[in-house]
């Protein structure tokens, strides 16, 4: 796609702010700047496969393909036959820092971030890859290790703990805590680089990684006090947005610890076969689901079913459960994803009968006749909810789709009931892609109707948000990817 881009204005911004950290019970004060690289002219010399955007898109089914338009705010790797792709360099030379930004893979698609250009956070497209290794999404990659016997030294690198990727074409987002390595007087290396701490789509991956040395693919295998950011580019596609850096003015201290020495052992219930496990359930910013029954898979695709309203309120990717605020001690009866979580909104009635397709949706069950009849498991242990609405009975079933890239959803009613409409999404946005699929609340997740039963869908506004409702009059089939 060819467009004439608009560069935005912005720069740099920094101000000073007071971060305490705290070592051993002792406050350290430390004064950082904080800096936002949205705009290509805070990088060197940067080629012309990379152009600023206002919008970025993926096509699923299409590898290596994002299309863009005009705007600003958005970094776009694009290179084709003419632009060969090339990293991107800062101008800024950074030691200590935290980093936080968002980046949007292509089908396929495969780029990286390298603190002070030498150590490399990998960025892949690999949606629903099992068991994810240091090559993959979320991985430190391979970087040279002297610290084997003689004969033994090579490349190595360090796995994400689970894969908490999303697929093309969604915004993921990053966050790294960064410790450069550290030099005597004499410019001798007395301490390794140090991944303090690296955050996929609200996944803590790593924890206090040691970098014994540079990245294969490093701008040099000397290290050094400070460098710069580098965002790979020679790949494929990929873009970037809301790149934040935290700069700190002095080294952190040596030691930094990320665990809480008052913690207790966590319970964490795993998903080796299909598994149902009823608790209360806390939404952020949302009421306790107290009726909630959440659903794991061995696909590592898990969701949470809100029993109260007929609504599914949470899927995930990754761990199944923490049970520790359960089972631990007198507990509080809740527990809590332990992967990658994406949110389907406030828990409300999924099915309404509405006087018209811009009546307002329904705020709870009265005259509904709601009754929920609990639910049945299949041979294979996967759950069919049950429950009656408006005088029909309804099944709801959720089954997981092949290679773990989201979950199907069925939704039959037995009798006909006249102006019956079902929400299928609430969000801030909600974009119809050329290939007829949904894009939901900025680019969190798909929405693909695979059988609407002769309905249309319809877009709605609704008190500032955006809704998908469709007529249901015998069944409907739509699934969730993220």
């Amino acid at each position: 796609m060819k467009s004439t881009l608009k560069v935005s204005s912005t720069i740099f911004k920094s101000i000073g702010v007071l971060l305490f950290i705290c070592l051993s019970g002792i406050a350290f004060a430390q004064t950082v700047s904080k800096e936002s690289l949205d705009d290509l002219s805070v990088f060197k010399a940067p080629s012309k496969s990379w152009q600023i955007a206002g919008s970025v898109q993926a096509d699923i089914n299409k590898t290596n393909i994002l299309s863009f338009s005009n705007g600003t705010g958005i970094l776009v790797n694009f290179p084709d036959k003419r632009n060969k792709g090339e990293d991107l360099y800062t101008l800024a030379q950074y030691g200590d820092i935290d980093l936080e930004l968002d980046y949007l893979m292509a089908l396929g698609g495969n780029s990286g971030i390298y603190l002070q250009g030498r150590y490399e956070i990998q960025l892949e497209e690999n949606w629903g890859l099992l068991n994810p290794k240091s090559i993959n999404n979320g991985g430190i990659y391979q970087r040279w290790d002297d610290s084997k016997p003689e004969g033994q030294k090579g490349y190595s690198g360090f796995a994400p703990r689970q894969n908490a990727s999303k697929a093309p074409g969604l915004w993921q987002k990053l966050k790294i805590s960064f410790q450069a390595p550290r030099f005597d007087a004499a410019g001798k290396k007395i301490a390794n680089a140090v991944m303090l701490r690296i955050e996929l789509n609200g996944v803590i991956v790593h924890d206090n990684v040691e970098l014994s040395g540079p990245t294969r693919g490093s701008v040099s295998n000397t290290e050094t006090a400070t460098g710069p950011l580098r965002l790979q580019g020679d790949h494929g596609a990929v873009a970037f947005r809301n790149i934040k850096v935290t700069k700190f003015d002095s080294p952190r201290p040596t030691e930094r610890s990320t665990t809480n020495a008052n913690a207790v052992d966590p319970i964490h219930i795993g998903a080796s076969e299909n598994i149902v496990l009823r608790s209360f359930m806390d939404l952020p910013g949302l009421p306790r689901v107290v009726h909630a029954v959440s659903v794991g898979s061995p696909q590592k695709i898990h969701y949470t079913y809100d029993m109260d309203n007929g609504m599914l309120v949470q899927v995930w990717r990754g761990g199944f459960l923490n049970a520790t605020p359960m089972w631990h001690d007198r507990g509080d009866g809740s527990s809590r994803p332990l992967g990658m979580v994406q949110g389907l909104g406030k828990p409300v009635q999924s099915i309404a009968r509405l006087s018209s397709d811009q009546a307002t949706w329904i705020s709870d069950t009265a005259g509904t006749g709601y009754k929920p009849k609990g639910y049945v498991l299949d041979e294979n242990g996967i759950p069919s909810f049950l429950y009656k609405s408006y005088g029909t009975s309804v099944n709801d079933q959720v089954q997981v789709l092949e290679m773990g890239r989201g979950i199907s959803r069925k939704i039959t009613v037995s009798d006909q009931v006249n102006d019956l409409y079902f929400r299928l999404a609430d969000a801030e946005s909600i974009i119809q892609t050329a290939d007829g699929m949904y894009l939901i609340d900025n680019q969190s997740y798909y929405l693909r109707l695979d059988d609407a039963g002769g309905s249309k869908p319809i877009i709605r506004d609704q008190n500032g948000r955006k809704e998908l409702i469709i007529p249901i009059v015998k069944s409907l089939s739509y699934s969730i990817l993220f």
